[in-house]
């Protein structure tokens, strides 16, 4: 590991910079937009069916893969210890990723069937099984939603799992990619990956991975622009924001570093993720009669799960910064999360040196 001299931020050895994706969980609205997104531009071809290297799944529920959580990977030990020990990992097996569905979409628009949509062999998991289920007894069930792409991480236990070493960090920008050529297929990164997102394409025998859209982040678009990824180009609500760690004027440095509101998924798996998330708010929870009760809806011990411990000052600072935009005091952080300062708000996509 390296440190960038200028802002001391970590980054993984040999790499430049760090790009780095935050996405504020109180904007999803479970559209899937960024999925479909990534999956038409991505993740058509032959192999390739089973596979969202975007996902959005429903929290609490199990996700996608099924129980991906508990499937092991990433590093042993406790935080600030070297990472030399890689915690084993399963792989997760076809039924817990599911399988795409064929429909009666032919019996019901061209044979005049009056049978309801369904799936031809019945269905029993997928993704987004559990859409909107959630947990909590009424009135006070709650559930969000939580986008998951590839974490890029500075310490990516893929790439360390693989023997070949196909998996490696680009040098300009920290986003983990497969060599193609290097790849056998041997799926040691999909056992590494506590997150799950390494997938094993049958057809090719290769493995393959979110990229991060490089080649838009080059302006290797038609017009010779550079973009943001996918999946926050074409967000609805705009809930991601793109950059580099290590840039002191961008939004990511000031929301992870700064404020400390951003966080990584499950820190205890160390692998150092660099997508980032504003955890949840919601109002509290009220009695049947409509009466409001300081009980927070969504708890913060299962929050502490997903995002670590910091999540209460995260919370905490979140709401203080509210109090003070509603008073008609300025507030930097409430300018960042709703994009009101274009000024200071970084170009998505836009990584020229110079700007």
């Amino acid at each position: 590991m390296s440190t960038n001299e200028d802002t001391n931020i970590n980054v993984a050895e040999g790499i430049d910079h760090q790009v780095a994706m935050v996405m504020d969980l109180n904007k999803c609205i479970g559209c899937q937009t960024c999925t479909i997104a990534c999956k038409s531009l991505w993740t058509e071809g032959g192999g390739t069916e089973y596979m969202y290297w975007n996902n959005v799944e429903t929290k609490p529920g199990e996700g996608y893969p099924r129980g991906w959580e508990e499937s092991g990977g990433g590093w042993q030990g406790e935080q600030g210890e070297a990472h030399t020990d890689r915690q084993p990992g399963d792989i997760p097996s076809r039924e817990d990723y599911g399988r795409p569905w064929e429909f009666n979409h032919s019996e019901i628009m061209y044979e005049g069937s009056d049978e309801p949509l369904r799936p031809r062999d019945g269905a029993e998991w997928g993704p987004n099984w559990d859409e909107d289920q959630g947990a909590g007894e009424y009135p006070n069930s709650y559930y969000f939603y939580l986008p998951r792409i590839c974490n890029h991480c500075t310490h990516p236990s893929c790439v360390e799992a693989c023997p070949r070493q196909a998996l490696y960090k680009r040098e300009e920008d920290g986003i983990v990619l497969v060599d193609q050529e290097r790849c056998r297929g041997y799926r040691y990164c999909v056992e590494g990956c506590p997150y799950k997102k390494v997938y094993y394409n049958t057809v090719s025998k290769k493995s393959e991975k979110c990229i991060f859209c490089y080649p838009r982040l080059e302006g290797e678009g038609p017009d010779g622009q550079a973009y943001a990824p996918a999946c926050a180009e074409e967000c609805p609500p705009q809930l991601r924001l793109v950059g580099f760690l290590d840039d002191e004027d961008g939004p990511i440095y000031k929301l992870v570093e700064e404020y400390e509101v951003a966080l990584p998924l499950h820190p205890e798996f160390r692998t150092q993720p660099n997508v980032y998330y504003i955890p949840p708010y919601a109002p509290g929870q009220h009695t049947e009669d409509g009466e409001s009760v300081d009980v927070d809806r969504i708890p913060r011990e299962y929050l502490r799960e997903l995002f670590g411990d910091g999540v209460d000052e995260a919370l905490n600072t979140i709401e203080r910064e509210r109090q003070r935009a509603r008073q008609g005091s300025d507030s930097e952080l409430m300018e960042l999360l709703q994009h009101k300062n274009p000024a200071k708000q970084y170009r998505l996509g836009v990584f020229n040196d110079d700007d």
